[in-house]
């Protein structure tokens, strides 16, 4: 019988996403494929070290034990690695215990169109070129930023995996931002008062909310068979949305059954400084001038979709939108 990935949370992750491989890309850039499978070959049994995604992953597939003969999460590393040279990746899996036992090697071609394939509802790359051409392409995809991983652990989080997102051009899709750019704030904030009811169309990341959305379902069915199990998933929306426009927001996710736990309204207010209380292991964004201040204390991922990363917006210098309270260039909800 064959191994069912439909009603999981894939995740396809490259080495570049998980693992800090830049002394491995030196050696690449500096002695070609052929210097490159020396030194793999060489540093076959070093551990490659963590990387920014780690903690986000290792805390992900450990809620597999919600139902470990039918996990709830799967893993791919995507690589574009021979299997040969792909050897010291799944050592280094072996090495931290993380059960990721699925892999792709591509030697030099892009992983990525095998995204759909694997039911995967979440690229990570540490390319910003692939994880562009992933998006463009319509998969589910978004750019590591940084190689570390970040200390993220505290005092009697019990295993708790934080999850952070904005919700324009991230969760959902990005109609409301071209409403703006077509417009102004104030037509904006209009229009969003008046489809507060209409739920907004998906964005990139819904896939990803929906299927956590099953684990935390599942941990609350596990909470209130037994009291002393506490759930672990929590999940924040950190937007520059505000009042009026916070409600459209609301009622797309509760259309979706996606839970939030915490939800960030900031207006004009800088999201870096909520996130560093927040502590998110991962944080979703598709804008830069809110990932710039953050990369230093979370985990962050730019989302390379929709009319704030359009290429256009790029070479005739278009702003991106504001917050609803006073017109920032590089801020939007």
């Amino acid at each position: 019988m064959s191994y069912d990935l439909n009603q999981r949370l894939v995740v396809g992750v490259t080495p570049s996403a998980l693992f800090d491989v830049s002394e491995s890309n030196r050696i690449f850039v500096e002695q070609g494929i052929d210097g490159y499978r020396k030194y793999q070959d060489e540093h076959l049994n070093d551990p490659l070290p963590r990387g920014v995604t780690f903690p986000f992953v290792q805390r992900l597939l450990a809620l597999n034990d919600l139902q470990p003969d039918d996990p709830l999460v799967e893993v791919f590393v995507l690589a574009k690695d021979d299997a040969m040279t792909g050897l010291r990746v799944m050592k280094s899996f072996a090495h931290y215990g993380l059960d990721v036992k699925r892999a792709v090697f591509t030697e030099g071609t892009t992983p990525y169109r095998y995204i759909d394939a694997l039911n995967i509802c979440l690229f990570l790359s540490g390319s910003a070129a692939d994880a562009r051409a992933a998006a463009e392409e319509g998969y589910p995809a978004g750019q590591v930023l940084g190689h570390t991983a970040l200390d993220l652990d505290d005092e009697g989080d019990a295993g708790a995996l934080r999850v952070a997102i904005d919700f324009d051009g991230v969760a959902a899709d990005d109609s409301a931002e071209r409403i703006y750019r077509q417009s102004n704030l104030a037509l904006y904030l209009e229009h969003e008062r008046d489809n507060a009811s209409t739920p907004l169309g998906s964005g990139p990341m819904k896939r990803f909310l929906v299927a956590l959305g099953r684990i935390q379902q599942a941990e609350l069915a596990k909470h209130q068979e037994s009291g002393d199990y506490k759930p672990r998933v929590r999940l924040a929306l950190v937007t520059a949305r505000q009042a009026p426009a916070h409600e459209r927001a609301v009622e797309t996710l509760r259309s979706w059954n996606v839970q939030v736990n915490d939800a960030f309204f900031l207006g004009n207010v800088r999201k870096a400084d909520v996130l560093e209380v927040l502590r998110p292991h991962i944080y979703f964004d598709d804008q830069m001038s809110h990932l710039e201040p953050a990369r230093g204390v979370v985990a962050s991922v730019l989302v390379p979709y929709g009319v704030a990363n359009a290429i256009t917006d790029q070479i005739v210098g278009t702003s991106s939108k504001p917050s609803e309270t006073t017109p920032e260039p590089t801020q939007k909800p």
